[in-house]
């Protein structure tokens, strides 16, 4: 009986140890304060996350609302092109987050490469809001244009 008290007192402690510390917390709070003081309006509010092997544009919301409720879209570019494409270089605004005007169009998109469907974003124009935001994923690595992860923000 002793032994086992001494191995649960000993995993106890070990495990106690074990605790992740999200390093981002602090930062990803203030964002999320910032949001809460976005002027509501006719806009959208978007996080490009350029990856390699897939076609997605990244992510967007609704002004005043967490990026846990953002959708990850496919552009349409038919009227104005995305940011980067726009520069002729593809995924060089990788993390950068924008105002965004357009819609939804209703309409769903087949990405091949994550075998996923998007909802379709009709792109009308943008404005750069910040080029080093928040980290607003469970890991930075999501971040990386090589790296085949698209885990929704927090």
């Amino acid at each position: 009986m002793i032994r086992i008290l001494l191995l649960a007192l000993t995993a106890a402690v070990i495990f106690t140890g074990c605790e992740t510390v999200d390093p981002d917390a602090s930062a990803r709070s203030a964002a999320n304060a910032a949001i809460l003081q976005e002027a509501p309006g006719n806009y959208f509010v978007g996080r490009r996350m350029y990856k390699k092997d897939y076609k997605v544009w990244g992510w967007v919301r609704e002004p005043g609302k967490p990026w846990k409720s953002a959708k990850l879209v496919m552009f349409n570019e038919q009227r104005k092109l995305a940011p980067d494409r726009e520069r002729n270089q593809i995924g060089s605004d990788n993390n950068y987050e924008y105002k965004l005007t357009g819609y939804f169009s209703g309409e769903t998109v087949y990405e091949p490469a994550s075998d996923g469907f998007y909802p379709e974003f009709v792109l009308l124009g943008y404005e750069v809001k910040d080029v080093g935001p928040a980290n607003i994923y469970s890991t930075k690595r999501q971040n990386d244009p090589a790296v085949r992860i698209l885990a929704p923000p927090l």
